[in-house]
């Protein structure tokens, strides 16, 4: 039996991003046996085990019992009394996993009184084994826990493990909340589409192949974005005109005072989290 088919994952918190983990080990062949979530809503206990197999209960200090990885999915402010509750019930070989935005090492390592910790930004096509997650573990954590949090964050798509937990912090404004500012850029281009006289329904499924189509031969080529946009854009034509009016409207200007402000309210949630911990 393979170490993937051996490990136990408790999950405290089973939302969306929670339920697409589930998703993923269980694709990846972890038996849903193996799996336990904590949700404090019945009906939605009932849904998931139901739906997936998977061990439901209501209190998160029950689920991690017999856990190797624990992995913290709740709403950042839940996270510091969530900590609390699960402080007394960790046992010291087990790894705690926090896709929580902002939450640092060193609050989870204080608030759950356990050094085995490691903080990780999924983003939304995790739902799908699309996304991409970036992680940093804390010098506590050994070889086999780190694996334990790679496997874990492979079942939601790609993961990147990183020496500085700030560029999590980065990830968090970049990638984490990327999917929202593509998702605001797509509404736009399918407003336009029927401004011009097209129905919604055909604008959006025209914008969402060339966005997704565009993403991905972007990201199998070996040219800069910018050697992209220049190889379709012949002077005097429709690309150069349009292009006229982004750069005119400020276009990158806006994206990256949104990015910023995305990482500025990610070192907020984190510094608020921190206060709590020390109160």
């Amino acid at each position: 039996m393979s170490a993937r088919r051996q490990m136990r994952v408790a999950i405290v918190g089973a939302g969306v991003m929670a339920e697409a983990m589930v998703a993923g080990l269980i694709a990846d062949h972890l038996p849903p046996a193996q799996i336990v979530a904590s949700h404090p809503r019945r009906d939605r206990r009932e849904a998931l085990t139901a739906k997936h197999g998977v061990h439901m209960v209501a209190r998160n200090a029950d689920a991690v019992a017999d856990a190797q990885i624990v992995v913290l999915a709740v709403k950042p402010q839940m996270l510091a009394s969530v900590m609390r509750e699960l402080a007394p019930a960790l046992e010291d070989g087990q790894v705690v996993l926090s896709i929580v935005a902002g939450a640092t090492l060193r609050s989870l390592a204080a608030g759950l009184g356990h050094p085995a910790v490691v903080r990780a930004m999924p983003n939304t096509p995790a739902q799908i084994r699309r996304g991409i997650a970036v992680w940093a573990a804390a010098p506590a954590c050994s070889a086999p826990q780190r694996d334990l949090a790679r496997t874990v964050l492979k079942a939601l798509g790609e993961e990147k493990e990183v020496p500085d937990e700030e560029f999590v912090a980065m990830a968090t404004a970049l990638s984490g909340t990327g999917p929202t500012y593509l998702f605001a850029v797509m509404e736009a281009l399918i407003d336009a589409g029927v401004h011009m006289g097209f129905p919604r329904e055909l604008a959006h499924d025209l914008v969402a192949s060339t966005l997704v189509g565009s993403a991905e031969f972007a990201a199998r080529s070996e040219l800069h974005p910018a050697q992209l946009r220049n190889a379709v854009t012949s002077p005097g034509g429709t690309s150069a005109a349009a292009i006229y009016e982004l750069e005119k409207g400020r276009l990158r200007t806006v994206l990256s005072d949104a990015v910023w402000a995305a990482y500025r309210r990610t070192q907020e949630l984190g510094e608020r989290l921190e206060r709590e911990i020390t109160d």
